[in-house]
Formats: structure tokens, C-alpha cells, sequence
């Protein structure tokens, strides 16, 4: 099988839209670790890692270290086969632009389950933003005890789906009235709220994707069959 068998567009085809943060972290206890401690990324663990999510197929090649701030700009159709994983010793992280979507499905969600199963005892945290003409969110943490906020929608749409408690979340982690009042969490409109920094609440200083000095490593991947045709639909709405 070809490395772009799934795909049914060239690779120097232009992308029509663009992905923000579209990344998921596994924190395992302790939660309390700042990212500015965490040791440096095991390469062969994040390819592991890379290659158990559901929208990989196969892990073609290791690309080498990026910043976890160097998320690509999709230019062109093979930017989309680049992925970003890493494992900080008991922090997970993984980066894909599969994980976008707009409405149709929620993969963070998806993915988000299978990563429930394998690590009961996590803390996991999911951000993903697409911008294809306006913005579409989906935002998650679930909690080791089983709680679960999930939010997913465009800005001004009916509905913009919310599940779970944020404020339960919260108190869970900690977090003060002031800190939620400041998010601007009593907004009437869900959709006007910044769900990404109510989730990154969730991993506090241990959140390791707003750092130049930590590294992930880039994979070249086959996507899933599924996986590819979504991002067709997604990333090449109007081609």
C-alpha cells in the first residue's frame, strides 16, 4: 500500500482551511508537575503512541524534533500527513489534523474514549479548533473519577453542544469562582465562551503545548481510510 493510498486528491493540492491547536494530552498522576520539569521526549514511545490513535493507519516516517509550538500551516495536501507525538515521561501528547471536524462527528471525543480504556487513571485533555470560514471548537477533559465535559460547536450556531458540568469540573480541580468568572463561564450563549482555556485549566502547569523549549517528535503518517475521507470533505470544502 502506497503512503497516499486513501486519498484521492494530489498532494500539491491547496488546502481550503486551516487548523488551530488540534492536539490531546494524557496527564497520568502526579497532576501537580510543571511542563518546565518534564524530561525530554522518548521518540520511540511517541511513535507508539502516534500509532495507536484511530486515525492512524501507519506510521511511515519519523520526521524528526519540533517544538510543540511549530504546528504546521497546512499549505498543501501532504502537509495533512504530518503528525506531532510525544511522550514526557508520565505526559502524553499528540497532535493531528485529523482530529478537526466540523459538526459531521466528534474524533476528539472518539479518541478520547479509546484513551479512557487504556489509561483509567488519567486526566485527559483535548483542544481542537478549525477555521474554515468561521471557527469550529470541540474541547474535552475528563477526570480520573469519571467526570466528563465535552463542548463542540461553530461560534453563533444552533445548537453548540455542551455535555457535563464545567462547574463540577471546576471544583474538582480547584478552580475559583473568580477564575471561572474571568473565562467568562456565566456568558448565556455557550458558544461565546473560550472552552480551550477552561480545558487548560485541566492541566494548569503541566500543560506542555505553550512552550518553545518542548519538543515533540513530527511523524509522517497514512491516515485511516475514514480519517483521509473526512479530511477531504474538511479541508477541501469548495476544491
Amino acid at each position: 500500500m502506497t503512503d497516499n493510498a486513501f486519498w484521492t486528491l494530489p498532494p500539491d493540492r491547496a488546502v481550503h482551511g486551516s487548523m488551530g491547536h488540534c492536539n490531546i494530552t494524557v496527564l497520568l498522576p502526579p497532576f501537580d508537575v510543571d511542563a518546565r520539569t518534564l524530561p525530554a521526549n522518548d521518540p520511540g514511545r511517541a511513535a507508539e503512541f502516534a500509532a495507536s490513535f484511530g486515525t492512524v493507519d501507519a506510521v511511515l516516517e519519523e520526521i524528526g524534533p519540533r517544538s510543540v509550538l511549530d504546528v504546521p500551516y497546512p499549505h498543501t495536501r501532504v502537509d495533512l500527513d504530518v503528525v506531532q507525538a510525544a511522550a514526557w515521561g508520565h505526559v502524553l501528547g499528540f497532535s493531528d489534523p485529523a482530529l478537526a471536524d466540523n459538526s459531521n462527528d466528534t474524533p476528539l471525543l472518539t479518541e478520547a474514549r479509546s484513551l479512557r480504556e487504556r489509561f483509567p487513571d488519567a486526566r485527559i485533555v483535548g483542544r481542537v479548533h478549525f477555521h474554515g470560514g468561521a471557527s469550529h471548537t470541540e474541547d474535552l477533559v475528563w477526570l480520573p473519577d469519571g467526570a466528563l465535559f465535552h463542548a463542540a460547536g461553530w461560534p453563533g450556531d444552533e445548537p453548540f453542544e455542551v455535555s457535563g458540568d464545567p462547574g463540577a469540573i471546576a471544583a474538582a480541580l480547584g478552580v475559583s469562582a473568580v477564575t471561572l468568572e474571568d473565562l467568562g463561564l456565566d456568558e448565556e450563549d455557550p458558544a461565546d465562551v473560550e472552552w480551550a482555556d477552561f480545558a487548560a485549566l485541566a492541566l494548569g502547569k503541566a500543560d506542555p503545548w505553550g512552550r518553545e523549549e518542548i519538543r515533540t517528535t513530527a511523524f509522517r503518517v497514512r491516515h485511516t481510510e475514514f480519517a483521509t475521507s473526512t479530511m477531504e470533505e474538511l479541508y477541501f470544502a469548495g476544491a
